[in-house]
């Protein structure tokens, strides 16, 4: 018996794996909505969560320069997926999960 999948609205790979998280896009109930990010995971110490770091270019007006920041954000990591460090991913915005994490990992 295969598990289904539902559609998210993005082109994204389904993942492999099984997964009985019910905040997972893909076969549970959370939705996406909000911008969307691609980095890569620099830890994974809790569970159901990783942090993705990425750069962006920061213009600095008394300068005009620009400059290199990065950006460390919290997402749940579902079970299907399961993306460990060093995993470039694409995470996307939903509701606030918990008080930190307002994204999700919906490829790797």
């Amino acid at each position: 018996m295969k598990q289904q999948t539902k559609n998210i609205g993005i082109e994204v790979p389904e993942p492999k794996g099984k997964c009985t998280d019910k905040r997972c896009p893909f076969h549970g109930t959370l939705k996406l909505h909000g911008r969307l990010f691609t980095g890569v995971v620099t830890r994974s110490k809790a569970p159901k969560t990783v942090q993705v770091e990425f750069e962006r270019t920061f213009a600095v007006k008394k300068y005009e320069r620009f400059e290199q920041r990065t950006t460390r954000i919290p997402a749940h990591n579902p079970e299907c997926i399961n993306a460990g460090v060093g995993d470039t991913v694409q995470i996307m915005e939903t509701r606030p999960i918990s008080k930190t994490k307002t994204f999700v990992v919906i490829s790797k």
